[in-house]
């Protein structure tokens, strides 16, 4: 199972992933934290995003993806991570080492971890 980031999230919900992250989200199934949904909403709201979480639609790509809870030992990783970024960021590396799920992010900050894994850092990081 893959961890997916909030951006990979969004840029699969459009269509426009990497060849790359395509295979690759091809081939597992697909989780993501909770916070991920937050920070969806916001990014909704703030019209950053066109994704209209009320719909239908939405609702039944969702139930295809298992969602992670923030729970207290993934609060207790946080504090182990070897980056800082924004706390959501930190949430969805810290869920990966809990739930050991390998994680899908184009995160420089994130990608630089020792601790964090992830499904393949090379495919993802494009300097």
């Amino acid at each position: 199972m893959l961890n997916l980031d909030t951006h990979i999230l969004i840029y699969a919900l459009q269509g426009s992933l990497r060849p790359s992250e395509r295979r690759l989200l091809a081939q597992e199934a697909w989780s993501i934290s909770a916070i991920v949904l937050w920070e969806l909403t916001k990014l909704s709201q703030l019209k950053r995003v066109n994704i209209d979480i009320t719909s239908a639609d939405f609702a039944v790509t969702l139930s295809r993806i298992h969602v992670w809870p923030v729970s207290l030992a993934i609060c207790r990783e946080i504090l182990k991570l070897d980056f800082r970024s924004d706390p959501a960021d930190e949430i969805i590396a810290a869920t990966s080492i809990v739930h050991r799920t390998r994680l899908v992010t184009r995160d420089r900050t994130i990608l630089k971890s020792k601790v964090v894994p992830f499904a393949t850092q090379a495919a993802m990081y494009v300097p």
